[in-house]
């Protein structure tokens, strides 16, 4: 998606951003993946894509000292890059994207940025020439189940007990090619859609989270597989 004159931007995960990245897990997700896991993902899986996602101005600010100085005033947390506001990624198996994690810090959330992730996600595998998009999503997020379906995502099977921390059944949600000249132009229809709303959302910074960031409920929009 074209980010021009968008406070966002969406680049590929590095080792650097993992520290923050293991905070959002740990208060979003009632079973979080370990840094470690993620580091081990980016080092070793080839066929793993993870994007994260930030706010340009305090993108910005780390290469000015005077506006980095101001962010740590407000963001007393030298170890934590603040402008890393969200993150996602998927596996590839053969031609499948299988996404494996969407979450969206909560103070940022409600403004279209978890469906500017997933969006970036299926951009990248189509331009990876990934076939299908599928996942799993806890049976009671029915927010997120929504916001696949606007992507294309059907129910086309249930996972009984899949989640270990309450033992919650999973949808298994699958997209079908997204190649076809259908799916493309309602992918394009979405991509202008989404666009126009973060144009005309109101985009000034949420007020600064408590520290540490606060834990939340397993309802999320990431299903982890």
């Amino acid at each position: 998606m074209d980010l021009a004159g968008l406070p966002y931007l969406v680049e590929a995960m590095t080792p650097a951003d993992i520290p923050t990245v293991a905070a959002i897990e740990r208060a979003v997700f009632t079973a979080p993946w370990p840094e470690e896991a993620f580091r081990s993902e980016l080092a070793h899986h080839e066929g793993a894509c993870y994007l994260v996602l930030r706010y340009r101005p305090w993108a910005a600010a780390r290469g000015d000292p005077a506006r980095a100085h101001l962010l740590q005033r407000l963001w007393p947390r030298p170890a934590l890059d603040e402008s890393l506001i969200g993150y996602g990624g998927y596996w590839r198996v053969v031609d499948e994207g299988h996404i494996c994690t969407l979450a969206v810090r909560r103070a940022w959330r409600g403004r279209g940025l978890g469906e500017l992730l997933l969006l970036s996600l299926i951009e990248h595998a189509l331009a990876s020439g990934i076939e299908m998009m599928t996942l799993e999503v806890r049976v009671s997020n029915t927010v997120a189940q929504s916001l696949y379906q606007k992507y294309g995502f059907e129910r086309v099977g249930r996972r009984k007990g899949y989640y270990g921390d309450n033992g919650e059944d999973a949808w298994i949600m699958s997209t079908g090619s997204i190649r076809t000249e259908a799916y493309r132009t309602m992918l394009a229809e979405r991509e202008a859609a989404l666009r126009a709303r973060l144009m005309t959302a109101d985009s000034a910074p949420p007020e600064p989270e408590p520290a540490p960031w606060p834990k939340e409920s397993s309802n999320a929009q990431r299903e982890k597989g």
